[in-house]
């Protein structure tokens, strides 16, 4: 009877060593990472490299719709207890749509204009890591805070934003005002973005700051680890000519 006692005794105390080493490692050891912020692709080869026309010799005016490719999401910090640096949370979506339309010349300048970017927040999936950690398990809280049955999109709208040109061979940096729709809220936003040619495609990447409250969003909890109210919303995204 008591060797059966010792022997229970034993493996209870490896389980909870074990549990306690898996929670050292996941909140106390550092061993976390999270991607690089998006930006611009590398430039795409030279039109002529290629058979298939580049966007600038097509010509920039017309519609343009967001192709494959096209990625957006948030990062934000989180403290884990008995830390002092904070971690950065990244979730990222590739169910991105809508697009723009493009007036003007390369001599007069570009005029981009009825500016639509929605974003499939349900499809929001964690791309940081945690060594001994399964961070999409974050994934269900967020998608739960944003209520994403019922407000399943965040949305970008803006009336229209000049663009001096040309455009062909550099990257073109700018400011769009316009406005940001996320859990039924809405509100005037600045996204600050970096525009280039990606071959027969326009690229743009950018960022906007964003505060959970504003948005009637209470930042997401869980035991052991305290989410920051502020995040960035990121997005490098691909439009293809229509």
């Amino acid at each position: 009877m008591r060797g059966r006692l010792l022997v229970a005794a034993v493996g209870t105390a490896a389980v909870i060593a074990l549990a306690g080493g898996g929670a050292y490692v996941y909140f106390f050891s550092g061993l976390r990472s999270s991607p690089n912020a998006l930006g611009l692709s590398s430039p795409s080869p030279a039109a002529g490299a290629s058979e298939t026309p580049s966007a600038s010799s097509m010509g920039l005016a017309g519609e343009w719709k967001v192709t494959t490719g096209s990625i957006a999401g948030y990062r934000v910090k989180e403290l884990f207890v008995g830390e002092s640096a904070k971690h950065e949370a990244v979730a990222r979506s590739s169910s991105v749509s809508g697009g723009v339309t493009v007036s003007g010349d390369a001599p007069s300048g570009y005029r981009v204009s009825t500016i639509t970017i929605s974003v499939n927040l349900g499809d929001l999936h964690s791309v940081d890591s945690v060594v001994g950690r399964n961070v999409t398990q974050r994934d269900g809280i967020v998608g739960r805070q944003l209520d994403v049955l019922q407000f399943p999109n965040a949305t970008f709208t803006a009336s229209e934003v000049s663009i001096p040109g040309p455009v062909a061979g550099q990257q073109v940096s700018v400011t769009i005002p316009g406005k940001l729709t996320i859990h039924g809220v809405t509100k005037d936003v600045n996204v600050t973005a970096t525009a280039q040619l990606s071959g027969d495609k326009v690229e743009i990447a950018g960022s906007v700051p964003a505060t959970m409250a504003d948005f009637g969003v209470s930042p997401p909890f869980a035991p052991f680890v305290t989410v920051d109210s502020t995040i960035t919303i990121e997005f490098d995204i691909f439009l293809a000519k229509a």
